[in-house]
C-alpha cells in the first residue's frame, strides 16, 4: 500500500507541476509560445527530479505505466503489481490535474480541444518515449544514483526537440486530455500518442536490453 500511495502521489504532484506551470506560462508570457513552454519544460524537469529521488526509495518513482510495463517484462515487477501500479497512476494523474485547476481557479472539470494529430506527432511521441526509456536503463546500468537528474534532464530537452513536446507517458497523456490548458491533448488525439509511447517502450526495451546486457564472466 505504501508503494502504491507513493506512485499515486508522485503522479498527481507530478501533473499539478505540468499543468500549473503551463497555466501560469501562458498567463505570463503574453501571448508568447515560447517563453510559456519554457517555462513548463524547465519546471517540469526540476520537479521530476525532486519527485524521483522522494519517491524513488519508496516505489521506484514510475509515475508512467510504461516504465512499469517494463519492469514486468524484465521480471522486476509482477504483472499483478504492474496492474496496480498503473491504476494508481492513472487515478493519481487526474487528480494532480484537477489540483491544478483548482489552483489556478480554473474549471475543476474540462475536456481539451488541442488536438496534436498526425503521424509525426505518433512518430515523435514513439521517439520521446524511446529516449526515456533508453535514459531509465542506462542509468540505472551505470549509474543508478544520477537516474532521478538524468531522467529531468531528459525530459527537459525532449520538450524542445520532439513535435509533441515529449509526453511519453499515457497516464499523463490521458490527464492532460481533461484540461483545456497549455499543456492539454484533444482526447481525439490521444490514441495516437499512446500508441507511439507504447512502440518506443517496446523497441527501447528490447534494444537497450541488448545494448546493456551484462557479459558472462567465465
Amino acid at each position: 500500500m505504501r508503494r502504491l500511495a507513493a506512485e499515486a502521489l508522485g503522479t498527481g504532484l507530478l501533473l499539478a507541476v505540468v499543468i500549473g506551470s503551463g497555466i501560469m506560462g501562458e498567463r505570463l508570457a503574453g501571448g508568447n509560445a515560447a517563453i510559456a513552454l519554457l517555462g513548463n519544460t524547465i519546471a517540469t524537469g526540476a520537479g521530476l527530479v525532486v519527485l524521483i529521488t522522494i519517491f524513488g526509495p519508496l516505489s521506484g518513482a514510475h509515475f508512467n505505466p510504461v516504465v512499469s510495463l517494463l519492469f514486468a517484462l524484465r521480471r522486476e515487477l509482477s504483472g499483478r503489481d504492474a496492474a496496480a501500479y498503473i491504476a494508481v497512476q492513472i487515478i493519481g494523474a487526474i487528480l494532480g490535474v484537477w489540483l491544478a485547476h483548482a489552483m489556478f481557479a480554473e474549471p475543476l472539470f474540462q475536456i481539451s480541444v488541442k488536438h496534436r494529430d498526425g503521424w509525426p506527432q505518433g512518430l515523435a511521441e514513439a521517439v520521446a518515449t524511446f529516449g526515456l526509456i533508453g535514459t531509465i536503463l542506462g542509468s540505472l546500468r551505470f549509474r543508478s544514483d544520477a537516474t532521478p537528474m538524468m531522467v529531468g534532464l531528459y525530459i527537459t530537452a525532449a520538450y524542445w526537440f520532439t513535435a509533441s513536446t515529449s509526453f511519453a507517458n499515457p497516464a499523463v497523456t490521458l490527464a492532460r486530455s481533461l484540461s483545456d490548458s497549455f499543456a492539454g491533448i484533444a482526447p481525439s488525439s490521444a490514441p495516437l500518442f499512446i500508441a507511439g509511447q507504447i512502440a518506443g517502450a517496446l523497441i527501447a526495451a528490447a534494444l537497450f536490453g541488448w545494448l546493456l546486457k551484462e557479459r558472462n564472466r567465465s
